[in-house]
């Protein structure tokens, strides 16, 4: 008899803590999609006039908000920006008097991924998809492959791209950012 009723009871509160957490799904969605340094990416974000929750989506595949990735290619920091780039962008006026040590720091880092990712969102016209493709595979291959025709520059025809590595990275932003744009305001 005691089983019996340890099971009823069992059942009860599975029962309670799944209608829990569908009901407060935007809380679950939160803990399993958190965005972490939150102040500096809507810093970055306001000041580039861009999607906060694009930048988190880029950060999150990137490097998981780990701020000291660097990647086997040399890309450095959460935003993964590759040193030349990196120099090319700290030339900036607003970027004056940083160096290519504070890419480290992840305020500086957000900051400067940021404003690379506005530049090529305006060359692409605002066409976030191919902005991202930019971010990973280079400005010069994604004109290349839309010049030739190689690739429409759309998410339904990402499997198009020659470079996996881009094709898989712009599929995983997109599902990030369209999380966060479900998960937060």
């Amino acid at each position: 008899m005691r089983s019996r009723q340890k099971k009823r009871w069992f059942a009860l509160v599975l029962l309670l803590l799944v209608l829990v957490l569908f009901y407060r799904s935007d809380w679950l969605g939160r803990l399993i999609y958190p965005i972490m340094y939150r102040e500096e990416i809507n810093q970055a974000a306001s000041e580039a006039q861009l999607d906060p929750r694009l930048i988190a989506a880029v950060i999150r595949v990137e490097t998981n908000y780990r701020p000291s990735a660097e990647s086997y290619k040399g890309a450095v920091g959460m935003m993964q920006i590759m040193p030349p780039t990196a120099k090319s962008i700290l030339q900036e006026r607003e970027f004056e008097g940083l160096s290519l040590k504070d890419m480290e720091e992840p305020e500086v880092n957000i900051r400067v991924g940021t404003w690379y990712l506005s530049m090529l969102l305006k060359k692409h016209d605002q066409d976030v998809v191919k902005a991202v493709a930019s971010y990973n595979a280079g400005p010069a291959n994604v004109s290349d492959w839309l010049e030739k025709g190689i690739w429409d520059g759309t998410l339904q025809a990402v499997d198009q791209i020659p470079f996996g590595e881009t094709s898989r990275y712009v599929r995983k932003v997109m599902y990030y950012y369209h999380k966060y744009q479900e998960l937060y305001e």
